[in-house]
């Protein structure tokens, strides 16, 4: 008796909180979290603890095991649907998106238009210090981003 009021209340916070995810658009954590808070439900209904006394011809057991069955599927369809999104493992995602990030800022110097020689002054100013050398680099990289 109290095992199952523990795992039914248990069942409803989980329940709960993929209600909450729902609402903040993290469909698939929500089902996911539903999944899970299935879980406790269905074993209460399928009578874990007393297994062998009327498992069989029990409709509440067989109807638990449906809640598992549903469980089960809803485990299924949120991993099938992350792969198809390019998932991956998380480690996965990282080496892609790194990659994405690096194929972007090759395209993008490959893209800036190169000014040859003739448009670069030969000598350099004798004014010119060495401490201003070091910093017109980061003025360059501020004025390419509009900073």
């Amino acid at each position: 008796m109290i095992a199952e009021t523990v795992c039914s209340a248990v069942s409803a916070a989980g329940l709960g909180i993929a209600i909450v995810t729902a609402y903040r658009k993290r469909y698939l954590a929500a089902v996911r979290i539903a999944a899970y808070s299935l879980v406790p439900i269905g074993l209460v209904m399928t009578g874990v603890v007393e297994w062998l006394a009327d498992t069989a011809f029990s409709p509440t057991a067989w109807a638990g095991f449906g809640v598992l069955g549903l469980a089960w599927v809803l485990f299924m369809t949120t991993r099938a649907v992350e792969r198809r999104r390019g998932g991956g493992t998380r480690k996965e995602r990282r080496a892609a998106a790194r990659e994405a990030g690096r194929s972007y800022a090759l395209s993008a110097a490959a893209a800036a238009p190169s000014l040859g020689q003739g448009t670069r002054p030969a000598t350099r100013p004798a004014s010119a210090s060495r401490g201003d050398d070091d910093f017109s680099d980061i003025e360059a990289i501020l004025k390419k981003h509009g900073i």
